[in-house]
Formats: structure tokens, sequence, C-alpha cells
């Protein structure tokens, strides 16, 4: 007869702590008026190992946020056609770009201010935009 292999169930631990959460915080944030994004942000602060502790396995937690992240982008490209796409055109390429660029000289002129090169200056600038 073979010997049993104690299992670890730490990561079926998490997710359970990740549903309730979820379940408790969104609820709560949405009668105050704050987007489900900062509830969820919130809720992992106070559960994860520098608030309550409630999660201790990082590594675990990284592979079911790989598989979060997964979904979610299955389910943009799900709601997001070619045609949607074209009409979202300007505002996505256009008004796009314009921000990256507006934001990454704003950033770059910030870092020439405080005595950086320009090569320097448009490296962070474009980093950070």
């Amino acid at each position: 007869m073979p010997e049993s292999v104690p299992h670890d169930y730490s990561i079926l631990r998490d997710a359970v702590v990740f549903l309730v959460a979820s379940i408790l915080v969104v609820p709560l944030v949405r009668r105050l008026g704050i987007d489900a994004v900062i509830g969820y942000l919130i809720a992992g602060l106070v559960i994860g190992p520098y608030g309550f502790g409630l999660v201790s396995e990082v590594e675990g937690t990284h592979r079911l946020a790989e598989l979060g992240i997964v979904f979610m982008l299955f389910a943009i490209g799900l709601e997001l056609s070619f045609d949607r796409l074209r009409t979202m055109a300007l505002y996505v390429f256009g008004l796009g770009v314009a921000q990256v660029a507006i934001t990454g000289a704003v950033i770059g002129a910030g870092s020439l201010a405080f005595g950086g090169t320009i090569g320097q200056a448009a490296i962070i600038g474009g980093a950070l935009a």
C-alpha cells in the first residue's frame, strides 16, 4: 500500500481568503462610493504579509495573480471588438501617445532641473511616463 503524502493546502487557503476578502470589501467600498479596484488594493494591504498576515505564501500568490491577469485579459478580449477599437483609435493612439509624450517631457524637465543630463532626462522621462 502506498504511503500517504501530506498535501499542502496553503494556496487553496489563500485563495479562499482572497475570495472572502473580496466578497466583504467590494460591497463596502461600493457603498462608500469608492471604485472596486481601490477596495481590492485595500483588502490586499490588510490581508497581506505586512497587514494581518492572513496570506503568507507570497510565491503562491504571484502564481494566483498571474492567473487572474490572464482571465482579465481574456475578458477584455471578449468585450473589445475591432469595430469598437476603430472608433476608439483617436483616443487610444492619438491622446494616449500625447499623454505619454507630455508626461515624459515634464518628468524629463524635472530631471534636468535636478542636474541630470539630457540623456538621463530622456531615459528617466520615458521610463516613468
